[in-house]
């Protein structure tokens, strides 16, 4: 799909992702020991909204420029507030021209004892990263192909954190490799937090997807997703998956609040829906999610459904 993440940085997938990952963020900073962070595909961590790139692509307007306007639910809005602090950090004046790409995001967040391993193949991104990190102690940048550190960089010695999966969907593939690199980093991680960024565009692709995680037999696998617009043929991106596993007894009902109030917020006029269910793991023995809707007031109807 070539999502060159310049092109799109601070778009609704960036917004929706890098709420959640905020939202796992505190959770772990809910006790004293360190955690570490490892970005599997970290970028080059801070995006310039106002250059030529993202001129030629502002998709960050009907991004994170239409939530720093838009009036959250009230019970949304405690739950958005901690990156929202953090894009007001980079943007101190009038206007917002800075977007942090995941590595900066979590690294704003963390406290004294956190660590973060950010890994990029690029070249050119690794350097700028490194830059970017360079002298911070609590910041590993490392030159490597993101896919070989679900192998190679788990367990963290901190023996808690989050592997956080976001590949740039540039090659044919990368859903098997998110099955694949997911069942060999949880044979020897099998406590750790994980999140894995997939685009809502090729529905028989994702359904595949779904069902071969479903078919590994890991256990605690939540699905969260938010569309901004129908599917369409020919495809285009329409929405932003996000697979959790082991999520925090905490995440199902954050997402509850927040996934219905981000589909309207950031979906095209009447069309934003979202889908939240468990692909395996404790799911109650209730109704299906009410919120899983057309997300407009008062509207029912059946549950469908960036890097950085």
């Amino acid at each position: 799909m070539n999502y060159s993440h310049a092109f799109h940085a601070g778009n609704f997938a960036d917004v929706m992702k890098h709420i959640v990952v905020t939202r796992l963020c505190e959770y772990l900073k809910k006790k004293d020991a360190a955690f570490r962070v490892i970005d599997t595909h970290a970028g080059i961590g801070r995006y310039d909204l106002t250059g030529e790139i993202a001129r030629r692509s502002p998709e960050w307007v009907d991004g994170i420029g239409r939530l720093l306007k838009a009036e959250l639910p009230a019970k949304a809005r405690p739950l958005v507030e901690p990156y929202l602090e953090v894009i007001r950090g980079l943007n101190p004046g009038d206007r917002l021209e800075t977007y942090p790409g995941s590595p900066l995001l979590v690294r704003t967040l963390f406290r004294p004892q956190d660590r973060l391993s950010a890994l990029e193949l690029h070249p050119e991104y690794a350097e700028r990263l490194g830059r970017l990190f360079a002298g911070d102690v609590q910041v590993r940048v490392i030159h490597l192909d993101g896919w070989l550190a679900l192998n190679a960089h788990v367990p963290p010695k901190e023996k808690r954190g989050l592997v956080l999966v976001d590949p740039p969907f540039e090659e044919k593939g990368e859903f098997e490799r998110l099955v694949d690199g997911l069942q060999k980093a949880h044979r020897k991680f099998p406590g750790g937090l994980y999140a894995l960024w997939y685009p809502l565009k090729d529905t028989r692709a994702v359904h595949d997807f779904v069902s071969a995680l479903e078919a590994t037999g890991i256990p605690r696998l939540l699905r969260a997703e938010i569309s901004i617009r129908p599917a369409s043929n020919p495809p285009r991106l329409h929405g932003s998956g996000l697979i959790l596993v082991n999520p925090p007894f905490t995440l199902e009902g954050e997402l509850r609040v927040l996934l219905p109030a981000l589909a309207q917020v950031l979906g095209d006029p009447g069309q934003g829906r979202h889908r939240l269910e468990w692909i395996r793991g404790e799911a109650p023995a209730a109704a299906p999610d009410p919120g899983a809707t057309r997300a407009r007031t008062g509207s029912t109807g059946s549950p469908r459904p960036r890097r950085a």
